[in-house]
């Protein structure tokens, strides 16, 4: 690595930069308060200076670094990095679309258990590539798959159950792997909000056949964009392999060459014998990959990544207190039972008996520089981009539609203390009094 203290005490622009980064400060009542942000230090920008100054761009030393010590902290086999959190759910989704999963592959007008509560790139890739979902209603409060309507949502067309952990509480996955089992279904989890999240005493991301995350800068580690499949299955970690690399055949990491020793020596499809391995694709795929710079930063992170949760965890305790004096008028967040969530966010459910405008207080909220987030689309079945897909109900929606009226939720990122979160809730406490 760089000596940082000698680079930066050496280089006046460098020092200028960093500084920058490293003495911004929310103050309260000048500031407007982010509900979502990153945490930088001189180590994680350097450590990109560091891969930038290799030339190589592109993935490489780091990318593969990443992927080790992201595997080795979750808990997994293997993890592959990506672009972002989106691609990562399209990489899963298209690995269980493969030939070479023969019986068990997934194909166009096959049925995927997932719920509409939630955010779009979650559900896109298999409506991208003509799969139907079966839309289950969620429970309040964990905002989960209501796993009571999941059993009987089954038919001879279900492959997959495709869900995330919501605002980094995990879904019931005692219930979910039962079902899965019993039917032999796919499940990828979608572990983008919930990095570092446990169900059971196992991280969340190792239960499913396949879990993704995100590393934009809001989650609870970033490389700016940024994203990684998990896997625990070797077959299914080379198929993903070709998707995410333009759908070639080849395993050679970029930059190598005939790692296999038979590089010239196959004949594959109907091409001619001995073509060039390299350029031999056995699935229709993408350029998923990560840059090198990326991944420098994330490595970086991945170091921090427990003080970060615990400071989630710590922030969303004192708001669940602070919030306890307004349980006449809100619905207070709730951890699914046998789990330790790790808290993207804390979320709020104006309560149907109650006089508060969900609007009017999150516009309030912002007047007085607070940031507030809805639980991303809502009801994904009402955005205008889903109005003529196909679809299926499993039931009624009514918790999802409860949702996108009257729920939004606050930060408890890192970046924020505990003077904030008072103030926040004073705002929130002053805006119900004006009501009355």
């Amino acid at each position: 690595m760089i000596d940082l203290d000698n680079e930066i005490s050496t280089n006046s622009f460098l020092n200028k930069k960093i500084e920058q980064q490293l003495t911004r400060k929310i103050t309260i009542g000048e500031s407007y308060i982010p509900v979502t942000g990153k945490i930088l230090d001189k180590e994680d920008l350097m450590f990109g200076v560091e891969a930038v100054l290799d030339g190589w761009l592109t993935a490489g030393r780091f990318s593969e670094a990443f992927e080790k010590e992201l595997a080795k902290y979750i808990g997994c086999r293997y993890s592959l990095l990506v672009n972002s959190g989106s691609s990562a759910n399209l990489l899963a989704f298209y690995t269980l679309t493969s030939p070479r999963l023969l019986e068990r592959q997934v194909l166009p007008g096959d049925e995927v258990i997932t719920i509409a509560a939630g955010f779009p790139t979650t559900i896109n890739p298999l409506i991208q590539y003509g799969c139907i979902p079966v839309f289950l209603d969620i429970e309040i409060p964990a905002y989960n798959i209501d796993v009571s309507l999941l059993e009987a949502s089954i038919t001879p067309k279900t492959k997959v159950i495709m869900l995330a952990h919501t605002l980094g509480n995990p879904f019931n996955l005692e219930a979910v792997m039962q079902v899965a089992k019993k039917y032999n279904l796919w499940v990828i989890e979608d572990d983008c909000d919930s990095l570092g999240a446990e169900y059971d005493g196992k991280k969340t991301g190792t239960f499913g056949d396949l879990a993704t995350l995100s590393f934009y800068p809001a989650h609870h580690i970033t490389m700016g964009e940024g994203g990684a499949l998990l896997i625990n299955n070797p077959k299914l970690k080379k198929i993903a392999e070709s998707f995410r690399d333009w759908g070639r055949d080849c395993w050679c990491a970029p930059g190598k060459d005939n790692t296999c020793g038979i590089r010239f020596c196959q004949q594959l499809g109907d091409l001619p014998g001995g073509y060039d391995h390299k350029y031999t694709y056995s699935h229709i795929g993408f350029n998923l990959k990560a840059t090198d710079m990326q991944a420098a930063i994330g490595l970086s992170q991945l170091k921090k990544v427990d003080t970060f949760i615990e400071k989630r965890r710590k922030n969303h305790s004192v708001l669940y207190n602070l919030f306890k004096e307004l349980g006449n008028h809100f619905i207070l967040p709730e951890k699914t039972v046998n789990s330790n969530p790790s808290w993207f966010g804390f979320l709020l459910t104006i309560k149907k008996e109650s006089s508060l405008n969900r609007n009017e207080l999150v516009a309030y909220l912002e007047e007085n520089k607070i940031g507030t987030r809805l639980l991303f689309g809502g009801n994904l079945l009402k955005q205008p981009a889903y109005k003529n897909i196909k679809y299926r109900l499993a039931d009624n929606l009514n918790n999802t539609d409860l949702v996108m009226l009257n729920s939004f939720w606050l930060g408890v990122w890192p970046g924020l203390d505990e003077e904030h979160l008072k103030y926040i809730f004073s705002k929130v406490k002053e805006f119900v009094s004006l009501q009355k």
